[in-house]
């Protein structure tokens, strides 16, 4: 396939996504910001927990610095 087929193929992909998406509401949209912000949270405190059990493994005291 050339490159304007590949092309034209990708923007006839992208008219259809586009015709089959739709602009969520505000309680959808603030329902999905919420889920998404407890989740970065909860891997930032899963992150958080195993820099403490190594720092305390490896060093033997508290030192995150």
């Amino acid at each position: 396939m050339s490159i304007m087929g590949k092309f034209r193929k990708f923007i006839d992909d992208s008219k259809r996504v586009m015709s089959i998406s739709y602009k969520p509401s505000s309680e959808e949209f603030n329902k999905s910001a919420k889920i998404i912000l407890i989740g970065i949270l909860f891997i930032g405190v899963i992150g958080f927990i195993i820099a403490i059990i190594i720092s305390l493994v490896i060093s033997g005291s508290l030192s995150l610095i």
